[in-house]
């Protein structure tokens, strides 16, 4: 009876706690905006201690604990450097900088990653390019430690596995196999949590036979280990979590886990109320909590025990995916309970034994190789099915069905999510989309309800051949954002992709997008065919020559063959429901010269200006006879082709010019009666 009052008088006070944390949080991460304290950013030196640092390829980035938290980068200049690297920079070293500040840019794609969002949550405001430094101070006891595990791992043969399990730092994993993770919905194996908690509590379990003595060791350790690996928030909670628990025990309070995670998260909450925006914290206590309001029904052998609890983790953990990744892998289920059982009985126990006896490395390269050849090939089957951004309505009402604890509510759950897949198709509104994709092209036409999706262009960098010591184990792909935002609007297939030119910043993404989303024809110029396009005709899409389109009436106007590739570009003139657009691709003011001969046209609403304005393009005749409302300019930021030139954004001063530069993805929305215009970046 006195441990019922207990708790119910603890459930009066997680509910108090909960409003006090409401409030908290609302006024701390919304009410209150931060910024810098510091006007550093004209500043071209910075002093500060060193509290992290990654190193790929020719790039080190730390950071550094100054004046406030800063983000730096440094570039490598030759092979030794970076082989000595790691004997110059430790981390809690005092270091000195020169160099120069920037501010993070706002995700400038729609519904993709915001990184600036990401470090404001940090406190982080600013990045620092480092172009000399020099080390003023040593570091003290705790950070020696740090640094010493830290180098230990990092010079390791097995060091992409020991980095991601023992510290929770998915830096060093390539990307086919961090991709292979994410693909099969198992990423989460990759982040310290309560699984890998566990395992190192029943380590140190083993040695120490007195509960409290090993409770006191336990404790100091995992504390320790959570300054180690960096204080996340999956660590945090895991950690909490098992303290928390530990003492209900020994005290014999006997309160119930929820209230001991409940209270888990207010501890974190009340720590850093913006860890309530780490994806992190929340996969990780919406995830926990499933698992133990669910508790009752995990029951049967082993496997049936496992199935069960990977379907209650895909059920909770499914709308934060779709809100990330907007595809989840129905496969995951089954995957989960191949790999959990792999990792937490062979894999995870072995990086441990092998970190501490390196002679066992053989054995632990053999389960690593099975490990990313089994990944990777479970990859090619997942079965994904695509979510298009959930509207907070459909989440809340998929976690209040959840609640319930009713099998037959599953079929609403399905509903929700065939709810949220029909939603872009009941839009009666054409969308026509300029990316930013950096110093490239990439444009996108959409018809009402998904009918009929067209890409112009995919954008893409320069690249030139790295020595491998320069080589990045992150290979990111700039149509990744595309990618993503596409699957946002709930597009998985393109109609068609026109390839203006073979130039790599109009081309080079076009291999990506096509493996990853269904391109069911290409449509490539007539010029000469370049090493990049015969890459994209080997990939196997269907190549047509002539358009034939339902919703668009698209035609190209630039059918003669030149010797620049600039000039042979397609020449893409469209139109529908009386509305006109001219995407120029790099066609010249030549090309420009030979438009106006053959064809009448005028009064353009929307003109894709040639060649990124160009000093080439874009001529004053050309301007004044298209009369365009408007003119966007896809163009990099700070390139070093100084584009737009002077000149071109001379000639366009009669119409309103779009920069995505400046603007980000320009969203135009159109129908009969109006057109409205939206930027990523206001």
């Amino acid at each position: 009876m006195k441990n019922l009052k207990q708790i119910l008088q603890f459930n009066k006070l997680l509910v108090f706690l909960g409003i006090f944390i409401f409030i908290y949080i609302l006024f701390f991460t919304k009410i209150i905006k931060y910024s810098s304290k510091n006007d550093i950013i004209n500043e071209k030196q910075v002093t500060g201690i060193i509290t992290s640092m990654k190193l790929d390829g020719n790039k080190l980035t730390i950071n550094l604990k100054a004046k406030e938290n800063i983000i730096a980068n440094y570039y490598i200049q030759t092979e030794e450097e970076k082989n000595n690297i790691f004997n110059k920079v430790h981390l809690g070293s005092k270091v000195y900088l020169r160099g120069s500040f920037s501010e993070p840019l706002d995700n400038t794609v729609p519904n993709t990653f915001n990184y600036k969002r990401y470090l404001y949550n940090k406190k982080i405001y600013y990045i620092f390019d480092i172009s000399e430094y020099k080390i003023i101070g040593s570091n003290n006891l705790i950070y020696k430690l740090k640094d010493n595990l830290f180098k230990k791992i990092y010079n390791s043969e097995n060091s992409d596995y020991y980095l991601a399990f023992i510290l929770g730092d998915k830096a060093l994993l390539s990307s086919d196999i961090y991709n292979a993770y994410q693909k099969n919905g198992i990423s989460h194996l990759l982040a310290i949590s309560g699984m890998h908690i566990n395992m190192l509590v029943l380590l140190i379990s083993k040695f120490i036979k007195s509960e409290k003595k090993e409770f006191f060791a336990t404790s100091v350790f995992l504390l320790l280990y959570l300054f180690l690996t960096g204080i996340t928030a999956s660590i945090m909670r895991a950690i909490i979590f098992y303290i928390l628990k530990k003492i209900n025990k020994l005290k014999k309070l006997r309160y119930p886990n929820m209230h001991i995670l409940i209270l888990s998260a207010y501890l974190i909450l009340l720590i850093d109320p913006f860890m309530i925006y780490d994806l992190g914290f929340i996969y990780s206590f919406v995830v926990c909590f499933g698992i133990i309001y669910y508790t009752d029904y995990i029951k049967g052998n082993y496997f049936i025990k496992l199935l069960k609890l990977s379907i209650i983790t895909f059920l909770f953990s499914l709308p934060v995916t779709a809100l990330v990744n907007f595809e989840v892998n129905l496969l995951s289920i089954l995957i989960n309970i191949i790999f959990v059982t792999w990792v937490s009985l062979f894999l995870y126990p072995f990086i441990l034994i092998s970190f501490i006896f390196p002679c066992l490395n053989p054995i632990l390269n053999f389960f690593i190789s099975v490990t990313n050849n089994f990944n990777i090939f479970l990859g090619k089957f997942s079965l994904l099915i695509n979510i298009p951004k959930m509207p907070i309505i459909f989440v809340a009402l998929f976690y209040i069905i959840l609640l319930t604890k009713k099998k037959e509510n599953l079929y609403l759950l399905i509903l929700i999510v065939v709810a949220c897949k029909l939603l872009p198709f009941l839009d009666f509104n054409y969308y026509v989309y300029y990316l930013d994709v950096g110093q490239g092209d990439s444009s996108i036409l959409v018809s009402p309800h998904n009918k009929e999706t067209i890409m112009i262009d995919t954008g893409g960098k320069v690249e030139y051949k790295l020595a491998d010591w320069k080589k990045k184990k992150k290979v990111y792909h700039l149509s990744n954002n595309t990618i993503k935002f596409l699957k946002s609007k709930g597009i998985t297939s393109l109609s068609c992709m026109i390839i203006t030119h073979g130039d790599a910043d109009h081309a080079k993404e076009s291999l990506n997008i096509i493996e990853n989303i269904n391109v069911k024809s290409v449509i490539l110029n007539s010029g000469n065919i370049n090493n990049l396009e015969k890459e994209i005709i080997s990939s196997k899409v269907n190549i047509i020559k002539k358009y034939n389109f339902k919703y668009f009436n698209i035609v190209n106007l630039n059918n003669d063959i030149y010797d620049n590739e600039n000039d042979n570009s397609i020449v893409n003139y469209v139109t529908f429901l009386g509305y006109k657009f001219l995407f120029m691709g790099d066609a010249s003011i030549k090309v420009e010269e030979k438009l106006l001969e053959k064809y009448k046209i005028t009064n353009i609403n929307f003109l894709k200006i040639g060649h990124h304005g160009s000093k080439y393009s874009t001529s004053k005749n050309f301007i004044n006879t298209l009369k365009p409302i408007y003119s966007v300019i896809s163009v990099g930021r700070n390139n070093k082709y100084g584009h737009p030139h002077e000149e071109v954004l001379k000639n366009l001063k009669n119409c309103k010019v779009l920069r995505t530069d400046l603007k980000g993805t320009i969203c135009i929305k159109l129908n009969k009666n109006k057109i409205k215009l939206k930027y990523a970046l206001n």
